[in-house]
């Protein structure tokens, strides 16, 4: 494809994907998570809120994980809370996150309990989700908050009552397929699933000797809970080497990821792909690619970076993460802010 066609389908795609989100429109949900988080703050005793804050500025705040850690995480879980805090908490979670996002949520923490069936182990509790809070919410202030539990880790940050970061942003879903109980058949990360796949098996087979980068999958994703990370090699195929619907539908897997996020926000996320240039995204595969077979991808960019596995369990237990190369916690956004400010 020849790149003034390629430029005109980056553009064409920026028209059709990013619905111009104002700067507005995030303040507005920068702003509703800030009174939801005081809110549950007011909701807490002296003792939980004790609990539940650190300062922006603490360790803690890059101290992240995704795997049952029983007793280790910080913050209070739901386990801590009554009714009317619990309440408060879905608030804040609802402002943090798309509707569908929120949705997702709670079936991750679902699947706790169909592995209490499986397994009959205590640590399986869908109660074992640990909110905390850094610094101090305010309309103009900087601060931050984390929502993590076994397959969880939400972390926002929010600069001068104004710039959002959201990333480490990591799903998990374990079993990927439920295999008993009410919600038998349920897949609850299809869409991560089902969307590359489709992608790896449009291309053509002198493409696909591009995009597969291994006949096995790893045993997990590559960056683990790194607090840092930064492109990961070889990228696989990129947009240039794609035909037009192709590029459309390696699209779709990135707006799958942005779907979990508010519409504004993930709007804002597009526009900052679309100014690191669209044509510089590349798509990885590793595995077999029929369904049932453990199976692994990334997609990456200048900033960002996606990273899918399902092996374990006979593939079917699903890993997903979003990471930012230089935005994870707002690292770059506070950076710049310090920067200013001295």
């Amino acid at each position: 494809m020849k790149q003034k066609n390629i430029l005109y389908l980056v553009l064409t795609l920026s028209l059709i994907l990013s619905p111009c989100a104002s700067q507005a429109g995030v303040d507005a949900v920068v702003y509703e998570m800030q009174q939801s988080a005081n809110e549950f703050l007011d909701s807490l005793s002296e003792e939980l809120r004790y609990k539940a804050t650190y300062d922006l500025g603490d360790d803690e705040r890059m101290n992240w994980h995704f795997v049952p850690k029983t007793g280790e995480r910080k913050g209070v879980d739901l386990r801590d809370l009554d009714k009317v805090q619990e309440i408060k908490l879905a608030e804040l979670l609802a402002a943090s996150l798309s509707a569908s996002g929120y949705e997702k949520v709670k079936k991750i923490q679902g699947l706790e309990s169909v592995l209490y069936i499986l397994e009959k182990a205590d640590h399986r509790d869908p109660e074992l989700y640990y909110t905390t809070i850094f610094g101090d919410p305010s309309a103009t202030g900087s601060w931050g908050w984390r929502f993590e539990g076994h397959h969880l880790s939400l972390n926002f940050t929010i600069v001068e009552g104004k710039l959002l970061s959201n990333s480490p942003n990591f799903w998990g879903a374990n079993p990927g397929r439920v295999p008993v109980g009410p919600t038998t058949g349920q897949r609850t990360l299809k869409g991560e699933e089902d969307t590359a796949r489709a992608f790896v098996r449009s291309l053509s087979k002198k493409q696909q000797a591009i995009a597969i980068i291994a006949e096995a999958a790893p045993r997990d994703i590559y960056t683990g809970a790194e607090k840092e990370v930064s492109p990961l090699s070889p990228p696989g195929i990129k947009v240039s080497q794609l035909e037009k619907s192709q590029i459309f539908g390696l699209t779709r897997i990135i707006q799958v990821y942005l779907a979990n996020m508010p519409e504004d926000v993930a709007s804002n996320r597009w526009d900052t792909l679309s100014e690191a240039g669209l044509e510089n995204i590349s798509f990885a595969w590793a595995g077999p690619t029929e369904k049932g077979e453990k199976h692994y991808y990334r997609v990456q960019g200048p900033t960002f970076l996606i990273e899918y596995d399902n092996v374990q369990n006979q593939g079917n237990h699903v890993h997903a993460v979003w990471r930012d190369f230089n935005g994870d916690f707002g690292r770059d956004i506070l950076r710049e802010h310090h920067r200013h400010q001295h």
